[in-house]
């Protein structure tokens, strides 16, 4: 995984095969939200069926000289820029590319517990223990985040996201201060592209969600699409929100599912997407029915 994601001519062909084959409307660059942590200075690893691990990982205020500071981020991440650049001459402007990074909170999750978890009640424990370290911590990932954002930009994405994958571990209170805060900090210093906001599991903060800076919330399947065009208002665009299990079931539901879906949205301001990612042993013969459909 992370020889494709760091050789940019694998990551550039793995990006453009689902324009190719699946007809999709836009390119997502093939790259992981880690690379952020790793261009800091705190390396992981890609272990089979575990998943990302950290060999270090930020627990205290000594732990910050782990990272280094005022890194070039062009130079850092070169590699997945170098994919961008490849990526839009092969797509040759047939769709827009986006390119994206991980959510502050979700970074420091994986940097303070070194690798996913159930739980994250050791990240969770240090908003109780050590909130100042979190916020600088936090800060110095958002820094981080929005020079790579605006180089991505600069390589040529036609638009961005940010995903929040751990949010919905918090409660609406310490979402507010140690997610959103950070959150708008980036949208707001994002303006020559578009961006979307996709924080799973935050369904206590969609009205929040809804004022930030940016065009587009991303809807995950547990968000109800009326009441959440009621939180978030008419001005953004909303993007998703099939269950991404839908797949596994016949052409014919996947088509009902996904017209119903198309309905409740209605024809304003919508991207159809799925309500996370696409899961690995799905058959891409069941996501092209989703797209045709």
């Amino acid at each position: 995984f992370k020889e494709l994601a760091e050789t940019p001519e694998l990551a550039s062909e793995v990006t453009v095969q689902p324009v190719d084959i699946l007809g999709v409307d836009a390119a997502i660059i093939f790259s992981d939200i880690l690379v952020v942590p790793d261009a800091m200075g705190l390396t992981y690893q890609m272990i089979e069926k575990k998943g990302p691990w950290f060999e270090n990982t930020i627990k205290t205020e000594r732990d910050l000289a782990l990272l280094d500071k005022n890194i070039d981020v062009e130079e850092r991440l070169a590699y997945v820029l170098q994919a961008i650049s490849l990526t839009k001459k092969a797509l040759n402007n047939r769709v827009p590319l986006i390119g994206f990074a991980g959510a502050p909170w979700t970074i420091l999750c994986y940097m303070v517990e070194g690798s996913g978890s159930k739980t994250f009640s050791e990240t969770r424990k240090l908003l109780y223990t050590n909130s100042h370290l979190a916020h600088e911590l936090l800060q110095r990932i958002t820094d981080v985040t929005i020079d790579y954002l605006k180089a991505q930009q600069k390589y040529g994405a036609d638009a961005l996201q940010l995903f929040d994958s751990w949010a919905g571990i918090l409660s609406h209170q310490q979402y507010l201060e140690f997610g959103i805060k950070y959150v708008k900090e980036i949208c707001d210093a994002i303006n020559e592209v578009p961006i979307t906001v996709f924080s799973k599991g935050a369904y206590f903060a969609r009205k929040e969600l809804g004022e930030l800076n940016c065009n587009t919330i991303g809807l995950d399947w547990n968000m109800d699409i009326k009441e959440s065009r009621n939180l978030i208002g008419n001005e953004k665009t909303l993007q998703g929100n099939l269950d991404p299990c839908v797949l596994y079931s016949d052409f014919q539901q996947i088509k009902s599912k996904t017209k119903e879906m198309l309905r409740i949205f209605g024809k304003n301001k919508h991207i159809a997407n799925l309500g996370h990612g696409v899961y690995p042993d799905v058959s891409p013969e069941k996501v092209k029915c989703f797209i045709e459909t």
